[in-house]
């Protein structure tokens, strides 16, 4: 090459560098920001004593899997004592815990004209659960976690079945693997931010929870093969990680950082390795099938308009399946519904109770609902169709339930209880006699933080 041409060559290299260095300052500065922010949020929940349980604490219990694998539950009351009228079961989605609901869990207690009772449980390989073998994290064999945690823990009784994301493909596996019990006790049934298929066309899964996608297979690899090493690397990202989080867990962007804080906690207390194992399934999941089985069910479809990892119109895909089912539409909304807009996820659910005990006894009747907290954002304008039809963003479902948008949110997590010391067997169900505080991640990096201050 002559002289020219190396020059050249080295005023190009070093403007690539350059900008190469700019772009890392730039991520540098962000991730300051970003770790500043998390900062002042654990020193905020420290000194007010860390964040009050939001919901009712229940009974915690584990439910043997058929085969074999333990799965964490818990069960609620209603808060008035009073006898329940239907069980509603609670199933979360990929990646995350039971606490997925944390912000349902006060209003559905608070139930009354009738109470309802509720079961909530980790999804195997998540939360509290216990890891399962690879080869078993498919969504078939969820179905049948399902199963057996509706016979061991409602065994009797009306049912309504709420479930998010992939919480709604178990509910999928079940219809198609016991139809009967959609006819006979399935009264209703919440789909919210799923799919019946196709997961991998667009959104999140279709980039990196592809099968196809190597660095997922990698990840998978090295996960398995030198876990500690991966989980390390989590760690070290942990700031990146919560602000992929928050882009991807909500469609607002200034949403509150503990709901933030909360799904990434939920998140980071799965194992990597964990959450590859569902690559597979998630990939192949196809039940739109399945959802002719829903429509002897009052059936609810709720999703947000900004979901980054399952779009919207995997929603109307289902709502099309089963013409019957109410659709509705979120606007501005990400993948957390729940967290993102309680209030209107809140009142849809008391809806849906509502048509599937009018289904079951043929009257009509309205449930007494609790007053809103403050504590929470408001639900702001939604599309909703109700039933077959165009969905459009300009009027609101039920302006009575529509309200303007309020930028207080809800707690971080509910505080629910970690078993400890010697359970007791009842039906077949270990319950756990004692429970101890959980210290959130935040509270210890507040702590260390004012240790590092005091030795410098």
């Amino acid at each position: 090459m002559s002289r020219r041409g190396w020059t050249v060559a080295g005023i190009a290299g070093g403007m690539v560098g350059a900008a190469g260095a700019v772009a890392g300052a730039g991520v540098a500065t962000q991730r300051r920001k970003i770790a500043a922010a998390r900062r002042s949020l654990a020193t905020e929940m420290t000194e007010h004593g860390g964040q009050e349980s939001a919901g009712r604490i229940g009974e915690e219990s584990s439910v043997t899997a058929d085969d074999g694998v333990r799965i964490a539950c818990e069960e609620v009351a209603p808060a008035d004592g009073s006898e329940p009228a239907l069980t509603v079961v609670l199933v979360h989605g990929f990646a995350l815990d039971r606490r997925t609901w944390q912000e349902q869990r006060e209003f559905l207690a608070s139930l009354s004209g009738p109470s309802v009772r509720m079961v909530l449980y980790d999804q195997r390989s998540h939360g509290r659960s216990e890891r399962a073998p690879r080869d078993s994290c498919t969504i078939d064999q969820l179905g049948h976690d399902l199963d057996a945690v509706i016979r061991a823990l409602a065994p009797e009784g009306p049912l309504v079945l709420a479930a998010h994301s992939m919480g709604g493909m178990t509910v999928m596996a079940l219809a198609e693997q016991h139809p009967e019990l959609f006819h006979e006790r399935v009264l209703g049934v919440a789909l919210m931010s799923t799919s019946a298929g196709e997961i991998a066309t667009g959104g999140l899964p279709g980039t990196f929870l592809s099968r196809r996608n190597p660095v997922t297979r990698a990840l998978g690899t090295l996960a398995a093969w030198q876990p500690g090493l991966v989980e390390t690397g989590r760690r070290a990202l942990g700031d990146v990680i919560w602000a992929i989080t928050k882009r991807f867990a909500y469609g607002d962007r200034q949403v509150d950082p503990r709901m933030v804080d909360l799904v990434d906690t939920m998140i980071d207390s799965n194992a990597v390795g964990a959450l590859t194992d569902f690559v597979d399934t998630l990939n192949t999941h196809d039940r739109l099938a399945a959802l002719a089985g829903l429509s002897g069910s009052e059936v609810l479809v709720l999703a947000g308009d900004a979901d980054r990892i399952i779009p919207y119109r995997h929603s109307e895909v289902i709502s099309e399946a089963i013409p019957t089912a109410r659709l509705v539409r979120l606007p501005g909304v990400g993948h957390m519904p729940m967290l993102e807009q309680p209030d209107r996820v809140d009142d849809e659910l008391g809806n849906l109770i509502e048509r599937s005990m009018e289904r079951g006894r043929g009257d009509r009747f309205r449930l007494t609902r609790p007053q809103r907290s403050r504590r929470r954002p408001q639900a702001g304008p939604a599309a909703d169709d109700g039933r077959p039809g165009p969905t459009t963003a300009a009027e609101p479902a039920d302006p009575a339930t529509t309200e303007p948008a309020d930028p207080a949110a809800g707690d971080e997590r509910a505080a629910a209880g970690r078993t400890n010391g010697a359970g007791r067997q009842r039906g077949g169900v270990l319950r756990g006699a004692g429970r101890t505080a959980r210290v959130t991640r935040a509270a210890k990096a507040a702590r260390g933080s004012r240790a590092r201050k005091g030795r410098s």
